[in-house]
């Protein structure tokens, strides 16, 4: 990755440079057997498209907080750093009650009505699908995003050295330490370009963020993110690292 590099978005941006038709996140639901491939050119354009929503449906502002009340998915991976491309703090698993905006999984939706301010959710239904019936006092995210921009340009430049990221309240990052570490965690996982990293991690402690996304970005790899993995037996645990080429685990 370009060592000039100093927000998350940053490193989706000369990820795209480099190579947009290579693999970014591979994800399972062992639950459901869901599959989903996204390029780091489809990835890209999911979050711009979210950033857009963010920027000019929701009214966001850098510095605003966002509680991101989502499992491990790649639609969370998407959010994080549609958030990064905008300035406002993802604060995953934070308390909607204290945020500015909320973004909320089907299993979330009372807790997420805390927040007084805009409020999304997502089906995380196979293939991104809506709700049967939107959820009462919050936009269906997947109504929303298919219209947006595919294209972003924030209306101010991102502050690297402001918050970006929170942990429920167990910590704080801005945009350039969560950069640092990113590639400080590549290094200590051996992570290159041709890395294909399988998570089992939740995305509310900064080890599954990085190991489930951050890490492999940085290092100008891939992830394999897994939901629901205690469900599947080691050997087929096994299958799927050699059929995914997976290089390094993170369980």
């Amino acid at each position: 990755m370009n060592a000039t590099d100093r927000t998350p978005a940053d490193l989706l941006r000369s990820a795209l440079a480099a190579d947009p038709a290579r693999p970014l996140v591979t994800y399972y639901d062992d639950a459901t057997g869901e599959r989903v491939e996204l390029s780091v050119a489809t990835f890209a354009n999911w979050v711009a498209k979210t950033a857009n929503l963010l920027q000019d449906e929701l009214s966001a502002q850098p510095g605003d907080r966002l509680a991101l009340l989502l499992p491990a998915h790649w639609q969370t991976a998407v959010w994080v750093l549609a958030c990064s491309s905008t300035g406002v703090v993802a604060d995953l698993g934070g308390d909607p009650g204290a945020a500015d905006l909320v973004v909320s999984g089907p299993d979330t939706l009372e807790e997420a009505r805390a927040c007084g301010g805009e409020r999304v959710a997502l089906s995380l239904r196979p293939m991104g699908v809506r709700f049967p019936q939107p959820p009462e006092g919050f936009a269906d995210y997947a109504v929303e995003v298919p219209s947006q921009g595919d294209r972003f340009t924030p209306y101010a430049p991102v502050d690297p050295d402001a918050p970006a990221l929170a942990f429920a309240g167990s910590g704080e990052l801005t945009a350039a330490q969560a950069v640092e570490q990113a590639h400080a965690d590549a290094l200590t996982r051996s992570l290159t370009p041709v890395s294909r990293l399988l998570s089992g991690l939740p995305y509310d402690t900064w080890d599954g963020l990085s190991a489930g996304l951050l890490a492999p970005l940085a290092a100008g790899g891939s992830v394999v993110l897994c939901r629901n993995l205690d469900q599947l037996s080691p050997e087929a645990l096994e299958q799927r690292r050699e059929s995914e080429r997976v290089t390094a685990t993170a369980v």
